[in-house]
């Protein structure tokens, strides 16, 4: 999971940027995903910081920093990423998928390096003169019935794919797997159960038993789950044997 002192190196960098409310969505979205260094460069209104839409990252917005350049704001970074949402334009950079961007994105805030995310302003974008200052650009896989996304928005989806590889469990990937005599024992088990039930009698088919192991099989049970999955066929098949389990088998 990426640190905060991690995190700490990115700056969102919004360029341009016509209306204050989305400069405050844009802080707003910053604080949700443990964000804080912002950047205006040129805002078109001058009291931006005093946006209603900002709620919750009041910090966020009193620690902005102001520049009247793109070259001025990215000084400090080793890798500075623009956006775009291409339309028709013709690029001099690479272009990354969103996820592809993000990862790289990653790996460089890991390495200690400060990145800078630029963000054009919401009528135009980012200018040629902007991109030039860019490494690579990134773009996300909007409809081409409505490419352009509210800037605000644009800006939480960017950081959250930045931050969702950080914020995703691996956990149930390293959940040892059931050993193949676990699995064996509650495949006889749930066979027991369906045969009780009637089940497999109302589905005639010749290689049914085979074709229940293999589904058991697709299941890639971990070793507690299948322990788990054992008793709930034991406790079933044992209602059902001794009658109590009549309900279980739609009978009254």
């Amino acid at each position: 999971m990426a640190t905060p002192a991690q995190l700490d190196r990115l700056r969102i960098v919004l360029v341009s940027a016509r209306n204050p409310l989305n400069i405050g969505a844009a802080a707003r979205a910053m604080s949700n995903f443990g964000f804080h260094h912002l950047r205006v460069v040129n805002p078109y209104e001058k009291a931006f910081r005093e946006a209603r839409s900002a709620v919750g990252a009041s910090s966020v917005m009193e620690n902005a920093e102001q520049f009247a350049s793109v070259a001025d704001a990215v000084e400090d970074c080793t890798l500075v990423v623009g956006t775009t949402a291409v339309r028709h334009r013709q690029l001099h950079h690479p272009l990354r998928r969103l996820e592809d961007g993000a990862s790289l994105i990653r790996k460089r805030i890991r390495a200690a390096s400060c990145v800078a995310l630029l963000f054009g302003s919401e009528k135009f974008g980012l200018s040629n003169k902007d991109l030039s200052h860019c490494h690579w650009l990134m773009r996300i896989p909007t409809s081409d019935e409505n490419i352009s996304m509210n800037l605000g928005q644009a800006v939480a989806v960017c950081l959250y794919e930045i931050i969702r590889d950080a914020k995703t469990g691996r956990l149930p990937e390293k959940l040892p797997r059931a050993a193949a005599g676990d699995v064996e024992r509650f495949t006889t088990k749930l066979l027991d159960v369906l045969h009780a039930t009637g089940f497999l009698e109302l589905r005639r088919v010749a290689d049914a038993e085979e074709r229940i192991r293999r589904l058991v099989r697709r299941l890639n049970l971990p070793a507690r789950d299948a322990v788990i999955w054992l008793g709930i066929m034991q406790q079933t098949l044992w209602k059902i044997r001794t009658g109590d389990g009549a309900r279980l088998v739609g009978h009254d």
